[in-house]
């Protein structure tokens, strides 16, 4: 099996597949209300919608990075702001968060199998995830949307009982 066979059916899987940990990140989403998006519960450092738009700008810096652009924090910003609360935009931010990783797959089968193992261009900087090869760089996305799945989760359950 390919890297990028293997990497994407990893993505899928936590996305929409059967994790040996749990839900998916798209079953968990589906279970959350709009209004429950937009609240913080106290304590809590972000809002559901707030850790779903993260995650979708993330997403999209990653592909940045797999096309070989330079890693930076990315273009939306690292924690963009989700505006006032509203119905229409909680369904268009579970819509882009799809839309996003459908993107990220096809970059993924279609990179070049080679080049998997090659280090990104840029020194090592934790908080920015680089100055890792690009096998790392997609693992590190998985995970990313592992662990912010498993916040949505619990501020989901911390809102609703």
């Amino acid at each position: 099996m390919t890297t990028s066979t293997k990497l994407s059916h990893e993505l899928q899987n936590v996305l929409s597949g059967d994790p040996w940990y749990g839900n998916n990140v798209y079953n968990i989403i589906e279970h959350v209300s709009f209004e429950a998006a937009f609240e913080k519960p106290p304590g809590a450092s972000h809002t559901i919608a707030e850790i779903v738009l993260h995650m979708i700008t993330w997403t999209e810096e990653v592909m940045d990075r797999l096309n070989g652009m330079t890693a930076g924090i990315p273009t939306s910003g690292d924690w963009p702001a989700t505006g006032a609360p509203d119905e229409q935009k909680w369904q268009n931010y579970v819509n882009d968060l799809k839309l996003v990783n459908v993107n990220l797959q096809g970059l993924i089968q279609d990179f070049p199998e080679e080049k998997w193992d090659e280090p990104i261009d840029d020194e090592r900087n934790r908080e920015l995830g680089t100055g890792v090869n690009y096998k790392e760089l997609v693992n590190g996305l998985i995970q990313h949307h592992v662990y912010h799945s498993g916040q949505i989760a619990i501020l989901n359950r911390m809102i609703n009982g």
